[in-house]
């Protein structure tokens, strides 16, 4: 571990549950708004967490659960590029050779093992594991609900129980706090089966409106009650169970959120350029194109043949809301010097965030631009949490007022150690976000057994 507020354990804990609150920063916990929270997690157990930079939610994720930076494990944004089908694509990822705390934790140390809808697990060793994976047509469109889970029949269990899980209020315009409700309620029932020495729950109820109304919002505040009343509904059960006294809770958040209220589009200055080209039908020509933005929130790759990389650069660095343009030496000093990051990296001003859009007049859109379509699009869309006007999805980017991204102290995370087989925290210093699972495994007596296999695993991404 980096960090040194963070205790050795002196005497191991058999169950650790970890709630990932996407969002939730220490300032957020109070008597008034979040009663559970700061019962559960009192002032001196709470500390900011460091993210990675980027802090956008697969390397952050990543980073959490392996105790690596993005220029080790490789994630380096919530899509990918490939550069030999050339081809940006978002959320399409298996397992594809990860080792995480879960995996590490039921391959080599006998730990039974659960994880609920983090990004990426389909294929995960995990002993229980649920993630959506909706049956969809050639087009993207859903023809019926579905979850892969382990073991394979947890999802018909589920379903008895808690009917289909709901994807409509997990993301877009219909996202609300159902969807978190229904990932508690199943890691209840992962608990009632399979009783996992660690469980890993994300909870991501507060990333929606921290991007619709940004986290200064009267509704930000107003769903921080929402979102401790969902976790009083899981945690008050647990603690009438046999195993609740040597339980221990972490709570992590992958980033917190800037209010933001500047789109900036990086591709549309590429294009008047002449670097980027277009289609027949209006989507990006990426294959005939010289230089690409997949934009991430608040920071984006720029993709350039060799040819073309400073005059992409020259484009970019005259827009406005574009606080650095990042070289090779730039991403080194930020730790995202890794063959999956762009040529260039963009980021965004604290009050801007990067829109994926081309076009200027919407009559040019393609024709994903105003469905829910997160796989097609070549960048993340937070338009997506808005009802448009000529279709489901709104293309008004003004509409957007919170992100996240950069890494600046006023928008760190949360961790914190609480329930009865927690140690206490020491200082008052950030924990980075690479402590979180050596600190985990540490609460286990595992640390100095498993934390140099996770420390000397990474993967690579397709077409490198």
């Amino acid at each position: 571990m980096t960090d040194s507020s963070i205790p050795e354990t002196s005497e191991p804990t058999d169950r650790t549950i970890v709630l990932d609150v996407v969002g939730l920063q220490p300032q957020h916990i109070d008597a008034d708004r979040t009663p559970t929270l700061e019962s559960f997690f009192t002032s001196d157990s709470v500390r900011s967490l460091r993210p990675p930079f980027p802090a956008v939610t697969v390397p952050a994720q990543t980073t959490l659960a392996t105790g690596q930076r993005p220029d080790t494990h490789g994630d380096v944004s919530s899509g990918e590029f490939d550069r030999e089908r050339q081809t940006a694509e978002f959320w399409e990822r298996d397992r594809d050779g990860r080792e995480r705390i879960w995996e590490t934790g039921t391959d080599d140390a006998g730990l039974t093992t659960g994880v609920l809808n983090f990004q990426h697990l389909i294929g995960t060793s995990a002993d229980v594991a649920v993630t959506p994976s909706p049956i969809e047509d050639e087009n993207n469109d859903i023809l019926e609900m579905n979850c892969w889970t382990n073991p394979d029949g947890f999802y018909d269990d589920l379903r008895e129980v808690l009917n289909h899980f709901p994807l409509h209020n997990y993301w877009g315009p219909g996202a609300n706090e159902d969807g978190s409700r229904w990932i508690l309620a199943a890691a209840h029932e992962a608990i009632e089966q399979f009783d996992p020495d660690l469980l890993w729950v994300y909870v991501p109820h507060l990333d929606y409106v921290g991007q619709s109304n940004g986290p200064g919002s009267d509704a930000f505040r107003t769903e921080l009650s929402v979102v401790d009343d969902l976790l009083e509904e899981f945690l008050a059960p647990l603690t009438e169970t046999d195993r609740w006294d040597e339980t221990a809770l972490v709570l992590v958040s992958e980033y917190g959120f800037h209010d933001v209220d500047r789109p900036v589009f990086p591709n549309r200055a590429l294009r008047e350029a002449g670097l980027l080209e277009t289609d027949a039908d209006g989507d990006a020509d990426i294959v005939g194109s010289d230089a690409f933005a997949m934009v991430d929130h608040q920071i984006a790759h720029v993709y350039a043949d060799e040819r073309s990389v400073e005059a992409a650069r020259d484009v970019l660095e005259s827009l406005e809301g574009i606080d650095a343009v990042l070289d090779e030496s730039g991403k080194a000093d930020r730790g995202i010097d890794h063959p999956n990051a762009g040529e260039i990296v963009l980021v965004a001003n604290r009050d801007a965030w990067f829109q994926y859009y081309w076009w200027d007049d919407r009559e040019n859109a393609p024709p994903y631009a105003s469905k829910m379509d997160i796989h097609a699009k070549p960048g993340f869309d937070p338009c997506e949490l808005f009802f448009g006007d000529e279709g489901l999805v709104s293309l008004d980017a003004s509409k957007v007022s919170g992100s996240h991204g950069r890494v600046d102290e006023s928008a760190f995370g949360i961790f914190g150690l609480g329930g009865p087989a927690a140690p206490e925290l020491e200082g008052d210093e950030p924990v980075d976000a690479t402590d979180v699972t050596p600190t985990i495994l540490d609460l286990h007596g595992l640390k100095g057994t498993l934390s140099m296999k996770l420390e000397g695993s990474s993967f690579t991404r397709s077409g490198e």
